[in-house]
């Protein structure tokens, strides 16, 4: 009873108050108030401009504290992360959910509404999970590295995640939308060791948890203690075929399809196969920048919060 009290009074709330759309800003009075009263007493931090979140956490983890709450969507529950893991300490992240996707929470199983998922930031268990690192080039062309949780993926998801941001549409209209003028993209690809292979996809990705898209299980079969990655691909689809198979992917039943592509893997090596060829890369839900990406597992990295 002492150590809980004792991280209680050692916890940090990083809170984005731009995620949702703004709304977390707005509703941060309930969220805290639902906080308090599930939780117990804890510092609040608001983030200010993309990448706070990161920087923010890393410094709380170096000043000591032992359970970090992000509070947003998955973009800020992925900068938390990378400020966590790129701290070198050993500290323990909590989510208390507020954003556009919440698919990383939905593979942990912590629901939605901000009352249940605070009662869990008390009462839940601790499990240390795998996360991936990956390398590739930023929007300014240079190298860059980060960590992420969820899932990172290439294709037709970055051109959905940019109409999502730019138009506020929901992830199935931004979906329904872009399958209308989607191009598949030419991808060379190498699992661990194995011969590089070179691939024709609507949308490739490297999963580490189950859910990405708002909802869409992509990787039904991802575990997130697993020590691999699960690659799926989906092959060159038109829009009608988009359509029709978009709720078997929702619903993760999607594999046994003869147009999608399964494997496991510990690394991954993804580039355009046409020279000059620029592709965007997304990363739990952000577009960071391009190929080509080195994938790399971390098992049992981060400490996290948990309802299973």
């Amino acid at each position: 009873m002492g150590n809980r009290k004792l991280e209680i009074e050692m916890s940090v709330v990083i809170v984005n108050p731009a995620s949702a759309g703004g709304s977390t800003g707005d509703a941060w009075p309930q969220l805290a108030s639902d906080l308090r009263s599930q939780f117990g007493s804890f510092r609040v931090i608001f983030t200010k401009h993309r990448g706070d979140a990161a920087a923010l956490a890393g410094d709380a983890a170096r000043k000591g504290a032992k359970l970090i709450i992000a509070c947003g969507g998955d973009g800020t529950v992925s900068e938390v992360a990378n400020g966590i893991l790129s701290s070198g300490k050993d500290v323990e992240l909590g989510i208390l959910p507020s954003g556009t996707g919440g698919d990383f929470r939905r593979t942990l199983e912590i629901p939605a509404r901000s009352r249940d998922a605070a009662r869990i930031l008390r009462t839940g268990r601790t499990v240390r999970i795998d996360v991936g690192r990956v390398s590739y080039i930023d929007q300014n062309g240079n190298d860059a590295t980060r960590y992420f949780v969820g899932v990172a993926s290439c294709g037709m998801s970055t051109k959905v995640i940019e109409r999502v941001k730019e138009d506020k549409s929901s992830f199935a209209i931004a979906m329904l939308k872009t399958a209308m003028q989607n191009a598949p993209v030419r991808l060379v690809v190498q699992l661990d060791d194995a011969h590089d292979r070179q691939l024709t996809v609507s949308n490739l990705c490297i999963a580490n948890a189950r859910y990405f898209g708002g909802g869409m299980k992509i990787a039904p079969d991802a575990k997130l203690t697993d020590g691999k990655f699960d690659v799926v691909g989906v092959a060159d689809l038109s829009a009608l075929q988009i359509f029709t198979s978009a709720p078997r992917i929702y619903l993760g039943s999607h594999l046994s399809m003869p147009e999608v592509s399964h494997a496991l893997a510990r690394k991954v090596n993804v580039r355009a196969a046409d020279r000059g060829a620029d592709v965007a890369l997304e990363i739990d839900g952000e577009l960071p920048g391009r190929l080509p990406a080195t994938f790399q597992i971390i098992p049992e990295a981060l400490r996290v919060r948990v309802n299973i």
